[in-house]
């Protein structure tokens, strides 16, 4: 049994009893239908109630028209949402869950592009979503606020919530007004503390009239020292404490960041760990009524069990955990840790996936969003036991042998070289990429448990996989950096113009330590992403004179799905990195480099000792050709199928694990 016996203490709740203290709290996952939940999301929340969560915060209901962010949202004021969520309700309820809902409206913070409405705030000041402004608000249109968060919170009673969170963080509407940075306001709704929270206190009163004393009510907040103009630690307590008073808040639940410390509002792995902690704990020794909830970056037992030891919060909200592994909370209390399969705080398919507006996944558990399709980590026995060979052991492969064993099968797992992961191993040894070697540690551990024979050093041809007899192969073999350095936005370009000069390397050359670089290193990063960027971070933390070309306008483009691009820029110009941006390697000529400016032709010269590329990779499938020729039943799958980022090798195994 666990040996965290504080996160397994039971928790009141009003008329509710937590039986753990473990949340999975509140976010966008994105998965509605016309604005109604269906089948994804039932099935989505319903997974991490088998898994053991104590509660669970069902994504943010706007409340109003102004308040609409996202294409997902649900229907604001609609009484057509309440059989849908039901469904919902019933299905967690029956796995002795505790479920609420968020109720929010973000203010000066909104979206016209989906709301198509004006945003509207205490005082008109801009929005840090886009770079639209907003509508002062009148004394009617907040009382009209306090009317829709009223009506909402009934709504959610009728659809069988136990109760509603108010969300107040990241500078929402409520957080809007409680500051005096953002109310400016004259009247009776800004100046004194009572009044800047009259508004949020007058919802809590009207909710706790209009739905009763078995109904709870709950509020997200979050903190950043890097804005103190925002809110100061000082002044959250002194309004938390207000809110207290009266005895009907029910939990307070601690985040970090703000719209405007954006990349810290879900944390990633250039952060450390436990970032709503330090507001948690000064929350702590101010309420004497409401729990105090820590969240944003708790990724661990040891963390969240400490957390609560330690007195810092009563509760825990472990969310990209969770996503990562429905069944963090019953592993975790059947002290079977080292089967958590770890969130790797990437934000790639989570938040990756919400920033794009699609409903959200989760890069190593490619089941997430997927439920109702693929179930989560349940996997029912094949009715036919095959023998399954998998060629290469990066992400494709092991997913899919772990899958295929889970099903029963007889599964070899056969690697080129002397260890796992393939190119996502590489990507580990970035800095604060640790986690990613713990995922590949995680798999090993399963292979072990589910009897699946890893063979290294064994790279196989056509005839090596015929003599193995297999009834079913997986070619997971992963694809090869392009050896001619082709640039996408050189396209009349066969190679690298100055390629034959040498001292030209891939990312996985220098990762692997088999780059002889000098001091001075230019990196073509091509793709924006974790592969040109995180090896540019490697070499500059090394000593290296780094510049980086590439023809984006930005670097780390597709970082900013994730929130992770401004940190990792800023890491490497702290440095001493240097950028080259909207430009392209006009030719190569051994100790430096023509650059080519993108923008209006000019050309420019750099000196350097050696080339990294960051270009797109090749299909490496000499074996899947030749086995076109044989009646072998064999799969495709991950880069072997075509070059592409780590999320869809995971589903590529997941999939055909599924299907063997």
């Amino acid at each position: 049994m666990t040996h965290y016996k504080h996160l397994f203490q039971p928790l009141q709740l009003r008329h509710r009893k937590l039986d753990n203290r473990i949340v999975f709290g509140a976010h966008t996952a994105n998965m509605s239908d016309l604005g109604l939940p269906g089948e994804r999301h039932r099935a989505y929340y319903e997974e991490r109630a088998i898994g053991g969560a104590a509660m669970i915060v069902v994504e943010p209901m706007p409340v109003h028209a102004t308040a609409v962010l996202t294409r997902g949202n649900f229907r604001h004021c609609d009484d057509e949402v309440i059989p849908c969520f039901r469904k919902i309700t019933d299905a967690v309820h029956a796995h002795g869950t505790t479920i609420l809902q968020q109720l929010y409206h973000v203010g000066q913070h909104g979206d016209s592009d989906l709301s198509f409405m004006p945003h509207w705030s205490p005082s008109g000041l801009p929005s840090y979503h886009d770079s639209d402004g907003s509508h002062t608000m009148r004394e009617a249109e907040i009382f009209e606020v306090i009317d829709c968060f009223t009506r909402a919170a009934q709504r959610c009673q009728a659809a069988g919530f136990d109760g509603v969170d108010l969300f107040a963080a990241y500078h929402a509407l409520l957080d809007q007004f409680w500051t005096p940075w953002s109310n400016k306001r004259d009247d009776r709704w800004g100046g004194s503390l009572e009044n800047r929270c009259r508004l949020s206190m007058s919802i809590i009163d009207s909710i706790r009239k209009a739905c009763g004393e078995d109904f709870i009510i709950g509020l997200s907040i979050s903190y950043s020292e890097l804005t103190p103009y925002v809110m100061t630690l000082e002044q959250l307590q002194e309004v938390i404490a207000l809110h207290d008073n009266g005895g009907n808040l029910d939990y307070v639940s601690c985040g970090a960041g703000n719209y405007i410390d954006y990349d810290r509002l879900m944390a990633t792995f250039v952060y450390g760990e436990k970032q709503g902690v330090p507001l948690a704990a000064a929350l702590k020794s101010v309420v004497k009524y409401a729990s105090v909830t820590a969240e944003c970056h708790i990724r661990t037992p040891e963390n969240a069990d400490y957390t609560i030891a330690s007195g810092d919060s009563d509760l825990v909200s472990i969310v990209r955990g969770q996503i990562a592994d429905p069944h963090w909370v019953n592993k975790t209390r059947a002290g079977r840790d080292e089967d958590i399969r770890g969130c790797i705080s990437c934000n790639q398919m989570c938040w990756g996936r919400r920033s794009r507006d699609y409903w959200i996944s989760c890069l190593i558990n490619p089941s997430a969003g997927r439920e109702f399709e693929w179930g989560g980590d349940r996997f029912t026995r094949a009715e036919t036991i095959k023998k399954v060979l998998v060629v290469g052991g990066g992400p494709a492969g092991m997913e899919a042998a772990r899958v295929a064993a889970e099903r029963g099968h007889q599964v070899t797992l056969v690697e080129a070289l002397g260890d796992l992961g393939g190119q996502f191993r590489l990507a580990g040894l970035a800095p604060r990429r640790g986690q990613i070697t713990e995922l590949i540690g995680w798999y090993l551990r399963q292979f072990e448990q589910l009897g699946v024979e890893v063979r290294y050093f064994a790279p196989l041809d056509e005839q090596d996989i015929i003599e193995f007899g297999a009834d079913e192969v997986v070619l997971a073999i992963g694809s090869l950096p392009d050896e001619h350095a082709r640039q996408r936005w050189l396209p009349e370009a066969e190679e690298l113009p100055g390629l034959h000069h040498g001292k030209v390397f891939a990312c996985e050359e220098v990762l692997r330590g088999q780059a002889e670089l000098g001091k001075s290193v230019i990196v073509l990063d091509e793709g924006g992403n974790w592969r040109g960027t995180g090896t540019a971070w490697f070499l500059a933390d090394r000593g290296h004179e780094v510049t980086i070309v590439t023809p984006d306008a930005m670097i780390g483009k597709e970082l900013t799905r994730t929130t992770s691009d401004f940190q990792i820029r800023s890491n490497l110009a702290k440095l001493g990195a240097s950028f080259m941006l909207e430009s392209i390697i006009e030719h190569w000529h051994g100790d430096h480099a023509d650059i080519r400016s993108l923008l209006d032709g000019s050309s420019s010269s750099i000196a350097a000792s050696a080339i990294v590329t960051a270009t797109t990779n090749r299909v490496a499938n000499d074996v899947e050709l030749a086995l076109c020729n044989t009646d072998i039943r064999f799969h495709v799958v991950g880069d072997a199928a075509a070059p592409r980022q780590a999320p869809y090798a995971f589903h590529d195994g997941r999939k055909i694990g599924l299907a063997l």
